[in-house]
């Protein structure tokens, strides 16, 4: 198990159980979010980590934009909670230095992933 600065696996567990974050997360992917909190300067809140298949099912049926081929069920994406347009630049900024690629931005959370099965050098809202 890999130590990070600022990251623990629990807090990219799945909602629907406790101990998926350590088994199913990228270490290099977290180094990355964790080496932009560094250069943010500011706390990185995860509320969207690893997914199951089935956790990411039901948030589609509940009718939240989720993925079908989500990158949150590879290990490879976070969604970071967002309190103001300050804070969403300052970790925007990180998140290109860093080298993601492909980023979504919603008033109240930002999403990274380094999913290279999909389109690259991408930014979308929601």
């Amino acid at each position: 198990m890999k130590e990070f600065k600022y990251f623990t696996y629990t807090e990219f567990d799945c909602k629907s159980g406790l101990g998926q974050g350590e088994i199913f997360m990228k270490d290099a992917f977290i180094q990355m979010l964790d080496d932009a909190r560094t250069i943010a300067n500011t706390p990185f809140v995860i509320t969207s980590g690893y997914r199951t298949p089935e956790y990411n099912k039901q948030l589609i049926e509940k009718g939240y934009k989720a993925s079908e081929d989500s990158s949150h069920c590879k290990g490879v994406a976070a969604d970071i909670k967002v309190k103001d347009s300050h804070t969403r630049f300052k970790i925007l900024q990180a998140l290109i230095m860093v080298g993601f690629k492909r980023i979504g931005v919603a008033k109240d959370f930002i999403h990274c992933d380094l999913d290279f099965s999909k389109h690259q050098n991408i930014i979308w809202t929601y």
